[in-house]
């Protein structure tokens, strides 16, 4: 940077830089484009404390070097858990050897011979709970012993205080342990796995390969049986928590303000009836506290705070239409709706008891719009504290007397401001302190690539709906040429992509406008936050009104006298994979080119809390499986298909990609394909080169397949085999 300063000072009649364009080498091998970030936190004297490890010695005399990861006691800041040869599991879940470390003596020692998982301290800083080999242990600060609170743990047939695969992934969490509030007691869930089938895939790092087998319960199959424990940390006795069994699930526990209250998250296998069971520490008895059924579906997530009064808990429910607040007496004399009216409440941001009020996100004035509100419990003082069409994220600190904005929109970095709350006769009021940062080293860098501005519009379906999307121009657009079209879409249940956000029109995109493309996305019916009757219109039938949106989104576009209708393709990875696949075959009228990446190509391969929460069983519903399979479809392909995988998913399985194939094979249809060995669903990594190979491989069929006259091609390529003489 000094060195062009000094260049300009010099020679002041060149004038502004020459403009860059992208290249795939930018973003995936030199990360040009990345600006780094900007530090934005109160400091209110719980700081961690920094300590230095590279002194160290391990147990063998060797130099520790730098942790991997640092469990922190609260209690007592001196004490804490070092993290090393940190391996990752799943997409939640990681395990490490775990080192006990006291700045006072400046020791270090190794707890555990294994590697854990979940290493957490409890609230009076005196114990330490983990995971290892499937069993759940506690370790004495002061006597330095350890306790095996569970010993029947064995792989791929019991599991305590860590998750089984699917609940990790479709539940989002992976300690399956909790502390109560003060530290007497443990809940903790234990899975038998023993019933459900395995998943094979194989591993090709040695000479013989290697097979990787788990437990992974598919549409339609058995489920690991889950019972909940609390453990009585004084005495070591256990007692099982009550509640109705069978095919059931237990998407959550959560303690209550007190010791020995647990709450039993209950939920059936449909997952349309939800029942919340306070439970008795002691005993394991549970009573009924909370009952929500839905016509559709319930999404479990975290919205659930128990209130320092002990009286009262606070929720989120889309049971009135849509996502909104509630606020419950634990003994059900007084149930509140805090928040009304046709938007989302997409996250609440505090909970500031001392003056009865609740800091909330919600999904205003447009649905890809974020702003912060307050009100108070009562929900009839409301102030809206943010402003704008843009996308606000905040944090506060701890007495709601400050919070840091976040703010940016679809073509305008991240700024960040410091804002004062003060309070005056009950009414908030909000004040800006100053401004942390501009976004001006990005907007640099947005200047000095020519990135290009997306537009937001709005296309109207064949069903009277109208469809939220982005559209990104070429660089140099001219109205009098038609340029193809992709569409980069997801698509999937509650999703959403059409976010006034910075980083919603990605550097790829930009690439690609640049490149000529006219880039698209279109949020379909089933994505989030237009009402839970857009959201679950999908129900029992997942890709028919999605795919039939997206026909009727290209359909529309081909009217627009600057696009080439005869070149519109369809990009997606995951769910959006599978809306590619369904584009290609039952959308072969419109979408001349489909790229999948890790598609779900049938439902019934796809695991069962997530598929059933929208489909059912296949037991159930068959006719919804496989009307909206893309495999049943492959005859109708007419356009260029190019199917990508890594061959050691463990989410949705290479299997998917396979039975593509055949089908494609069956119906003699042509094809491209790529497969990544060893690679997972990210399908991801930059010292082996597969990321910058895979957006290569990609980037370079789009141009090759869907480009035209008014295209044009990556100044680097890869690098191509030699052609035999």
């Amino acid at each position: 940077m000094r060195k062009f300063i000094f260049l300009f000072l010099l020679l002041p009649v060149i004038g502004t830089a020459q403009k860059k364009e992208i290249s795939l080498e930018d973003i995936y091998k030199k990360g040009s484009l990345r600006v780094a970030p900007v530090w934005a936190g109160f400091n209110e004297g719980n700081d961690e404390p920094e300590f230095k490890t590279d002194s160290l010695l391990d147990e063998n005399g060797k130099l520790f070097g730098r942790a991997e990861g640092t469990v922190y006691n609260d209690k007592n800041p001196a004490i804490a858990i070092f993290l090393k040869g940190n391996e990752p599991i799943y997409r939640r879940s990681s395990k490490a050897f775990l080192y006990l470390y006291d700045d006072n003596t400046k020791k270090l020692v190794k707890l555990t011979k294994d590697k854990a998982l979940h290493p957490s301290f409890s609230p009076d800083g005196k114990k330490l709970a983990y995971v290892m080999n499937n069993n759940l242990y506690l370790y004495d600060l002061a006597t330095k012993k350890t306790k095996a609170i569970t010993t029947d743990g064995k792989w791929n047939h019991i599991i305590n205080g860590n998750c089984d695969w699917v609940y990790e992934e479709e539940f989002e969490f992976s300690q399956a342990y909790d502390w109560s509030p003060k530290g007497s007691y443990i809940a903790y869930y234990r899975f038998d796995e023993s019933k459900v089938r395995e998943y094979e895939f194989t591993m090709f790092d040695n000479e013989y390969n290697k097979q990787y087998s788990y437990k992974y319960p598919k549409a339609g199959e058995a489920n690991s049986k889950v019972d909940i424990y609390i453990y009585n940390v004084a005495t070591g006795k256990k007692v099982k928590a009550n509640y109705e069994q069978g095919d059931i699930y237990i998407p959550r526990i959560k303690w209550t303000q007190a010791d020995n209250e647990l709450v039993v998250y209950w939920m059936n296998r449909h997952q349309d009836d939800l029942k919340l069971l306070l439970t008795n520490a002691q005993t394991g008895a549970g009573k009924s506290l909370y009952e929500e059924k839905n016509k559709y579906f319930i999404e479990i997530n975290d919205d659930w705070w128990w209130l320092k009064d002990g009286k009262s808990y606070l929720f989120t429910s889309e049971k009135n239409g849509y996502r909104h607040l509630y606020l419950y007496s634990l003994d059900g004399t007084k149930k509140t709706q805090v928040t009304h009216g046709n938007f989302e409440v997409t996250e609440v941001n505090g909970v500031d008891e001392k003056h009865r009020l609740i800091y909330y996100t919600k999904a205003y004035p447009r649905p890809m719009d974020r702003n912060l509100f307050v009100t108070d419990f009562d929900g009839n003082n409301t102030r809206q504290l943010t402003e704008g069409e843009a996308w606000h994220r905040v944090s506060l600190n701890k007495d709601f007397s400050k919070f840091y904005d976040f703010s940016s929109d679809i073509n305008s970095p991240q700024s960040i401001t410091l804002n004062s709350i003060e309070y005056n006769n009950g009414t908030v009021n909000v004040s800006k302190e100053k401004t942390v940062d501009e976004g001006n080293k990005m907007k640099a860098k947005m200047d000095e690539y020519s990135y290009g501005k997306a537009e937001f519009i709005r296309v109207p379906n064949s069903k009277g709906d109208t469809l939220n999307g982005w559209m990104l121009k070429p660089l140099n657009f001219d109205p009098a040429k038609k340029y193809p079209v992709l569409f980069c879409n997801y698509g999937g249940p509650g999703s959403q992509q059409v976010a006034n956000r910075f980083g919603a029109v990605s550097s790829w995109h930009q690439l690609l406008a640049q490149r000529g493309f006219i880039v698209v996305s279109v949020d379909n019916t089933g994505t989030g936050y237009r009402g839970e009757e857009f959201k679950k219109k999908t129900y029992l039938q997942l890709g028919k009104y999605e795919i039939e949106d997206q026909i009727d989104a290209a359909k529309y576009l081909g009217t627009l006298p600057y696009v080439d209708k005869a070149n519109i393709g369809h990009w997606g990875w995951s769910y959006g994979g599978f809306m590619s696949a369904l584009a290609i075959t039952k959308g072969s009228e419109t979408f001349s080119a489909a790229v999948s990446v890790a598609p779900v190509t049938n439902w019934r391969f796809y695991d069962n809390i997530y598929t059933e929460r929208y489909m059912r069983t296949p037991q159930e519903n068959a006719k919804g499986y496989d009307d909206n399979s893309p495999i049943n479809f492959t005859d109708r392909i007419k356009g260029k298909y190019l199917l990508i995988h890594g061959t050691a998913d463990d989410n949705v399985h290479f299997q998917n990609s396979v039975q593509m194939v055949k089908a494609l094979v069956k119906s003699n249809v042509d094809f491209e394909s790529a497969y990544y060995p060893d690679k997972n669903h990210g399908i991801s990594g930059m010292m082996d080169n597969t990321s910058f190979h895979l957006w290569s491989k990609m980037t370079n069929w789009i141009i090759d397949n869907l480009g035209n006259e008014n295209t044009k091609p990556l100044k680097t390529a890869p690098k191509l085999a030699p052609k035999p003489f």
